[in-house]
């Protein structure tokens, strides 16, 4: 039997925020950020992602809105809750005449099933990174932003607002076990104290799942180790305002402890300018999502994404670029 999900209805709230399945566009010409001209007419893309938080909700509107402003044609399939399920849906939309797939992959570990689930059809892999040997020139790649700048930017960050010490205690959070970016954004963090010399001992390292209310527990959790801290550096905003959540409620001062994390989400950015958070880094969900419409019509068009902004020269990553954020510019980011 077909997976009833490729055709059920997201839910009233989506309905709300997307209106329909299909945003057809008007056929007009847009342009990127480089201001090169884009025509997306008669270009038909499948978008497949798991269960949506806030970022990845934004990244599809922005697909959506890519769409519309391109011509671009952009069907979305209800989220998937297993891998098993993103299998099917993407088995069953390879027989619908798309140009493309963008996937937000449940499961990166799955890539190669869901490329084979997918025919003769290229995915567009976006916000969950497969492992470089499930991508291909021009056929599967990734789009999305380059993890090992983010957690950079935290470290550095956090070195110089404490003043440049030769040592650091840190709490690190992490996001969800195995995850890439939750990966990739920690290597960074040690990457950065290690190659600059700065003796950091990591106090306390545990996941949280990417949620607020886990990481506010496990504070008050390694609060209770009695162990000394500088800073707590979390995979991403969420966690980073459970923190500060855990702070406030223990009457620690949040302008001698910095917490930072990433995605520069609206509630991050706003406890940044009310004084809890002091640091984020800017993930374009925007950038991202017409990142990936403007693939779909390299590889619809054209065959290759040689042309398309920020591709890298293998053919296989599209990385849309980070950007700090702090109280001198929270207030700006959209």
């Amino acid at each position: 039997m077909k997976n009833t999900i490729f055709n059920k209805i997201i839910s009233i709230a989506m309905l709300a925020i997307v209106t329909t399945f299909t945003v057809a566009g008007c056929g007009n010409a847009s342009t990127n950020a480089g201001g090169a001209s884009i025509d997306g007419s008669g270009v038909k893309v499948f978008f497949s992602t798991i269960v949506l938080d806030d970022f990845k909700e934004l990244v599809m509107n922005s697909v959506v809105e890519a769409g519309s402003r391109t011509g671009v044609t952009v069907d979305l399939g209800a989220p998937c809750a297993t891998a098993d399920e993103q299998v099917e849906q993407i088995r069953e939309a390879s027989t619908k005449g798309y140009s493309a797939i963008i996937c937000n992959p449940v499961d990166t570990d799955t890539a190669l099933q869901l490329e084979i689930a997918a025919g003769e059809v290229p995915i567009i892999f976006t916000n969950s990174q497969p492992d470089e040997e499930h991508l291909s020139a021009d056929k599967y790649i990734y789009v999305g932003s380059y993890e090992i700048d983010a957690g950079m930017m935290q470290a550095e960050y956090v070195w110089n607002k404490l003043g440049k010490p030769s040592s650091i205690n840190v709490v690190i959070f992490q996001g969800q076990p195995g995850h890439p970016a939750a990966i990739n954004r920690t290597k960074a963090v040690k990457k950065y104290f290690k190659d600059n010399g700065i003796d950091a001992t990591y106090v306390f390292n545990d996941t949280a799942y990417w949620d607020t209310e886990k990481a506010a527990e496990g504070f008050k959790i390694f609060l209770r180790t009695k162990q000394p801290y500088d800073c707590v550096i979390c995979n991403n905003d969420s966690m980073a305002l459970g923190v500060v959540q855990a702070m406030q409620e223990l009457g620690i001062d949040t302008a001698k402890i910095p917490v930072v994390g990433i995605d520069a989400t609206a509630d991050g950015c706003q406890s940044i300018l009310d004084g809890g958070m002091q640091f984020t880094v800017y993930q374009s969900a925007s950038g991202q999502g017409a990142a990936c419409v403007e693939a779909a019509i390299a590889l619809a068009k054209k065959g290759t994404i040689k042309d398309v902004e920020y591709v890298t020269p293998d053919c296989k990553y599209v990385w849309v670029p980070f950007s700090p954020v702090d109280k001198t510019n929270a207030g700006s980011i959209k």
